[in-house]
């Protein structure tokens, strides 16, 4: 679903992510666990055509991310901790104006942000100017927002950031939805009981670099370690040395 070969990124004289290989299997959490700074979100951004790669390839439902782009874009749906929504348009506003970007016509967009509102709890603020709403339910947005044109992949970039326990719950809920949905998520996180938790395979990314990649268990056994967070800071302190 997801395939990334020799991936790398240069700004200028910085070389933010080098050689990234991995690949996503349908109906997987795949997560991406590194340090702040480490290279995971320039490492979406070329996946979701945002950044252009220096090198290397990228394929979403074996559609290259630069010959492709659009078609990569009509099949992923992207969450982040910062929202950027419009503050002065209603969630149903918001939803429908991503509906009609993806071209789906004004019936499917009223029936389908109606579900979306009902599964997340927004039917009471749907006509609510998006400001005035708190950071979760903001978030909540978001969610229905990417989810409006049904994609297959979604890409998740630290989407619980800022926000309290009941609205990463949300999230988290969410995601394993999609799981059981049969979509592909990757899931880019600094917090280790949230990999822990919720990713089926983990690539441990640091300094632009993909050290490690298996399941928990996979890791463990390499690392020698007895949790996930030791094991990580013994790949990262390796990386250090």
């Amino acid at each position: 679903m997801i395939e990334a070969a020799e991936l790398t990124k240069d700004f200028g004289s910085l070389r933010a992510v080098e050689s990234v290989s991995f690949e996503c299997k349908p109906g997987e959490i795949f997560g991406l666990l590194g340090p702040n700074g480490a290279g995971k979100t320039t490492t979406l951004r070329m996946i979701s055509t945002v950044l252009q790669p220096t090198r290397g390839t990228a394929r979403v439902l074996g559609f290259d991310v630069q010959r492709d782009a659009r078609k990569v874009r009509a099949n992923i749906g992207v969450l982040s901790g910062e929202t950027g929504l419009y503050g002065r348009l209603t969630p149903f506003e918001i939803v429908a104006y991503y509906g009609r970007l993806h071209g789906i016509d004004r019936e499917t967009i009223e029936h389908r942000a109606d579900q979306l509102f009902k599964m997340l709890e927004l039917e009471q603020v749907r006509d609510r100017q998006t400001e005035n709403l708190s950071k979760g339910t903001k978030q909540k947005v978001a969610i229905a927002q990417s989810l409006i044109h049904d994609p297959k992949v979604f890409l998740f970039d630290e989407p619980t950031s800022g926000l309290d326990v009941m609205a990463a719950r949300t999230v988290h809920d969410f995601v394993f939805r999609c799981r059981q949905e049969g979509r592909t998520i990757m899931f880019c996180t600094h917090v280790m009981s949230e990999a822990e938790k919720m990713c089926d395979r983990i690539a441990i990314i640091d300094k632009g670099r993909i050290a490690i990649v298996g399941s928990k268990e996979e890791i463990l056994d390499q690392t020698n370690a007895s949790s996930l967070e030791e094991a990580f800071l013994a790949v990262v302190g390796r990386r250090a040395e």
